[in-house]
């Protein structure tokens, strides 16, 4: 797997229980192989919920030039997209630091 046997066996040496094991030695470091993978699946899930919503309303391009007919602006279309890209960032810059918390060997 991920975690080389060679960790238990040194734990067990270190005179450590099996949850002393898992909570010191395994957990930090499968947390540190699968973080980078968990926050980028965090991260386009919020790009892809947007995504569905747009593709599953299919009467939204026949809204909008409704709308722009009536002069009505896209300033609140314009707000929903800096409020996913603002949500994106924040969650990127969270991942980073969180990824950097835990590279350790760098």
């Amino acid at each position: 797997g991920a975690i080389d046997e060679g960790q238990f066996e040194a734990s067990t040496v270190l005179n450590m229980t099996r949850w002393q094991a898992l909570r010191y030695v395994v957990i930090p470091q499968v947390v540190k192989i699968v973080l980078p993978s968990i926050g980028n699946e965090v991260i386009n899930l919020v790009k892809d919920s947007s995504l569905v919503y747009v593709i599953g309303l299919g009467d939204l391009l026949r809204a909008g030039n409704i709308a722009s007919a009536r002069d009505v602006t896209l300033v609140p279309l314009v707000l929903v997209g800096i409020i996913y890209l603002l949500l994106t960032l924040i969650l990127t810059f969270l991942q980073k630091r969180i990824e950097s918390a835990f590279s350790y060997y760098r």
